[in-house]
């Protein structure tokens, strides 16, 4: 196992130098602004708004009645969300500290701005307000509204794509962890596998 735990480490390591030492501060180096701007997130709602995202998605892709800010800013969301492990990692969205936590900003930024155009379209009016009624609920029920990081006032671009800091990850317990079971798996799956292919030959 601690020789598991030693590849992972080995393997994350390689990873964060793949990446590049611009990486470090996630944002690309250009902070190209050439596109739609996406208003900034509190560290309060993103809490919430992550609880709704698949609903919003859900209703932002069904919508037909669409301009191309609207699809740019929804494709940015997606993309966003993949580059941030697709909400995978522990701590992104609560967790200030997260190398994952910038990113989440961004794609739950790009989340809100979707579901507040929703809410001006005729035919998702209605199922977006409903969404929007039941989040400033959840807020207020919760005591997030006032809750802020230091990166609650950061707006975002459509054309900055903002990635996880790579080279943190062996900085941050919870990420560790998550990765360091990931590759343990992936190791454990390879010799069994290796072992099974060994006792098929043999036979």
């Amino acid at each position: 196992m601690k020789r598991l735990l030693l590849r992972s480490a080995i393997s994350i390591a390689a990873l964060a130098l793949l990446t590049g030492g611009a990486m470090a501060h996630s944002r690309t180096a250009s902070e190209n602004h050439s596109g739609i701007p996406v208003p900034e997130i509190s560290h309060g709602e993103m809490a919430v708004m992550a609880d709704y995202r698949d609903r919003i998605i859900a209703l932002a892709s069904g919508a037909t009645d669409t301009n191309e800010p609207f699809r740019r800013v929804l494709n940015y969301a997606q993309i966003q969300y993949s580059y941030c492990l697709w909400g995978r990692m522990p701590g992104s969205v609560t967790d200030e500290e997260s190398p994952f936590n910038e990113c989440a900003h961004a794609y739950l930024a790009a989340t809100k701005a979707v579901l507040l155009s929703l809410r001006d379209m005729p035919r998702e009016s209605e199922a977006a307000t409903a969404i929007i009624s039941d989040a400033d609920a959840d807020m207020v029920r919760r005591g997030l509204s006032l809750i802020t990081c230091r990166f609650s006032g950061e707006a975002f671009n459509t054309a900055d794509v903002i990635k996880p800091r790579w080279s943190e990850i062996p900085l941050h317990t919870a990420s560790m962890a998550s990765f360091s079971g990931f590759f343990a798996v992936i190791f454990g799956v390879f010799f069994a596998g290796r072992r099974l292919l060994r006792v098929q030959s043999s036979v």
